[in-house]
């Protein structure tokens, strides 16, 4: 035993399983902690600036200067919009298994700052969109070459969102074996949820302010400008931060145990071949290779039923950023006689409800929930999400009551056959709607990825990340199909739900539509949830 006191102090600095990025011990003292997150938390504040700078008036831009109908143009953004929440699952595998975490953010980042730059250029040379006749003031449709080069920019964005990666690499700064970097570890995911907040919010009132007064080119050259900024503050952290020891990923642990077993082919003198699995390491598959890999898929799939409820509700967060936003757009937004309120700077409402009620869910909710319930967290994960599932229903509800009051008003005054016309209805009327959907945002965003990260099996929670924001993705694309689908049934039975003509269209029957479905969901959720066993709980129980 080595009984040097300089050797024990520092055995006792360095932290297990990680690397500084000179592939040494890292020394607690010198790398991780608050001093390495505030940097990922910095370039992810910029990048949500740069995507809600894109997706927040992208219907608009689709609708206007690009020449799309409202149903397309919503559909668009829906499947766009799904991509990217699911592309990121294959960045987590990517990410844990082959390039490593901090990588893959170097990788995405150059993607997402090609795709922004190639969507400003789209904007700003006359030959990439569709040029405006001056005598009708409309916009040709597109040809074929100015979509594939628009929806190429965007669709790059959609590749290099990596967010499950980025958030594992910030929570991997602090040691959880450490008992007070253990809890800063639980408050980085409140800020840097604070952080995303400030940055969707600040972009979604500064953006759409400048697109609207026809700066299209300026309105998207900002995201790739704060892309660039993004990159930037992530790589000055860089030797500051803690990288964790390559280690096999899912994927490739189950590719080498069924390989070893494949290879287990006896020979006439009953000797066995072995199988090289790591630098390290030679060994047949185990019957604890074989167990862990069983127990892992068990988890994995207890956890299926629930991800498919959460898919309602990915259905209606698709909603504010395509028909919530145009529905604002037919109505009042005058503040004063010279300024008018951009309809897609009140999806800032979702951001501020989140900066807003974070601290006073942790402050005041917790606590006094926890005088009954008796639980360290007030009320389980489970029970967080259901809430948000139940408040996001009553947005529905809200959103279909108000746009019924609105044509209805549009009918009152003539002005149906003017689709260009604005209702004498203030904007204001939608702000109950955006209130309950971000305050519904709080309960089931949070609520989700603490749940799918602390409930995936051990080493696998950017999985679980990817995962939960595969609910949203996933929810968009339905949104899209049922936009699609409504749009030809409606169509073909008298008057589409979705006329480019908002004061001609049924948003509020859709709504309805959406509400009652969400609810279907929430009933499965319940009963789901109900019989659902804690990964804490089956480990107790399994002693």
């Amino acid at each position: 035993m080595d009984l040097n006191p300089t050797t024990a102090l520092l055995e006792k600095d360095t932290v297990d399983g990680f690397v500084d990025y000179r592939g040494r011990p890292v020394s607690r003292r010198k790398a991780g902690g608050w001093r390495s997150a505030l940097f990922v938390m910095g370039g992810e504040m910029a990048e949500r600036f740069a995507y809600y700078g894109i997706a927040s008036n992208l219907i608009n831009y689709l609708m206007g200067p690009f020449g799309k109908s409202m149903a397309e143009a919503a559909a668009s953004i829906n499947i766009w919009s799904g991509c990217i929440c699911v592309i990121p699952l294959l960045g987590a595998l990517l990410g844990d298994s082959f390039l490593g975490r901090y990588r893959m953010i170097l990788v995405t980042s150059f993607l997402y700052i090609l795709g922004t730059g190639m969507l400003t250029l789209s904007v700003i040379i006359p030959s990439l969109r569709p040029l405006q006749d001056p005598e009708r003031g409309t916009c040709p449709p597109a040809t074929q070459f100015q979509t594939f080069f628009l929806f190429t920019s965007l669709y790059l964005v959609a590749i290099a969102q990596n967010k499950p990666c980025v958030q594992a690499f910030g929570a991997d700064q602090f040691d959880a074996q450490d008992p007070q970097e253990s809890k800063s570890k639980s408050s980085f995911f409140n800020w840097l949820n604070f952080s995303l907040c400030f940055g969707s919010g600040a972009s979604t009132i500064i953006v759409p302010f400048i697109e609207d007064n026809n700066s299209w080119g300026l309105g998207f050259g900002l995201p790739c400008i704060s892309m660039v900024a993004a990159l930037a503050i992530f790589l000055l952290g860089t030797p500051s931060y803690r990288y964790p020891k390559k280690t096999s990923g899912l994927v490739i642990r189950s590719c080498r145990v069924v390989g070893a077993a494949a290879e287990q082919v006896p020979s006439g003198d009953d000797d066995r071949r072995v199988i090289q699995i790591s630098s390290e390491e030679t060994h047949h598959p185990r019957k604890s290779d074989w167990s862990r890999l069983i127990m892992e898929s068990k988890e994995v799939l207890q956890l299926t039923p629930i991800w498919v409820t959460c898919l309602f509700y990915g259905v209606v967060n698709a909603q504010p950023l395509s028909l919530f936003t145009k529905q604002g757009g037919t109505m009042d937004r005058r503040v004063s006689r010279d300024f008018q309120v951009p309809a897609a700077a009140l999806q800032s409402t979702s951001s501020i409800m989140m900066l807003l009620l974070v601290p006073i869910y942790d402050g005041v909710f917790v606590p006094m929930t926890r005088l009954f319930t008796k639980l360290p967290s007030g009320i389980t994960m489970l029970q967080r999400i259901g809430i948000g599932l139940l408040l996001s229903i009553a947005s529905m509800v809200v959103a279909a009551v108000v746009e019924s009051r609105r044509l209805e008003m549009a009918r009152e005054l003539g002005l149906v056959d003017e689709g260009d016309a604005t209702v004498p209805m203030s904007v204001w009327w939608l702000l109950p709607q955006f209130v309950l959907y971000g305050t519904a945002n709080v309960f089931v965003y949070i609520g989700s990825l603490e749940f799918f990260y602390g409930e995936m099996p051990e080493g696998l929670g950017s999985v679980g990340i990817a995962l939960c924001l595969a609910t949203y993705g996933i929810g968009s694309f339905l949104s899209g199909i049922l936009i699609s689908a409504v749009d030809m049934a409606s169509g073909a039975v008298g008057k589409s739900w979705f006329d480019s003509n908002l004061n001609r269209a049924h948003l509020d029957y859709f709504y309805w539509l959406v509400a009652a479905s969400s609810a279907i969901g929430f009933g499965l959720f319940i009963y789901l949830a109900k019989s659902y066993v804690y990964k804490s709980q089956r480990l107790r129980d399994s002693f």
